[in-house]
């Protein structure tokens, strides 16, 4: 299983930016795709994570700001951040999980410049 991470750059604050995640195989194999986030000096966090029936769950610091979702077809998923706060600036990763197994994808880098 390869993930592939795309989306992110550098942004304002106020800003917006669409995180892609998309996978080698098919998403609905997974039970559960999510984002997370490593800040420098910081432990890697939750942002979002998406369940295969699309149920959603939201770190506090971004709920109401950022929104995942998932196209089975493309076998994707989205990460759309607006509102963008310089505290949002980490590297973003993407996470699968089937089973037992947990699959990451590369790191995004989302900077927001106040």
């Amino acid at each position: 299983v390869q993930l592939q991470a795309s989306g992110g750059g550098l942004v304002q604050t106020g800003g917006f930016l669409r995180l892609s995640c998309a996978a080698s195989g098919n998403i609905l194999s997974f039970n559960i795709m999510g984002w997370y986030r490593q800040a420098p000096g910081k432990q890697r966090e939750l942002v979002a994570s998406i369940t295969g029936g699309g149920s959603t769950n939201y770190a506090d610091s971004v709920t109401g700001r950022f929104t995942i979702s998932r196209d089975n077809a493309k076998n994707t998923v989205y990460l759309q951040m607006n509102s963008l706060k310089p505290e949002d600036t980490a590297v973003y990763y993407c996470k699968a999980n089937r089973a037992w197994s947990n699959f990451w994808g590369q790191g995004t880098q989302v900077t927001v410049s106040s």
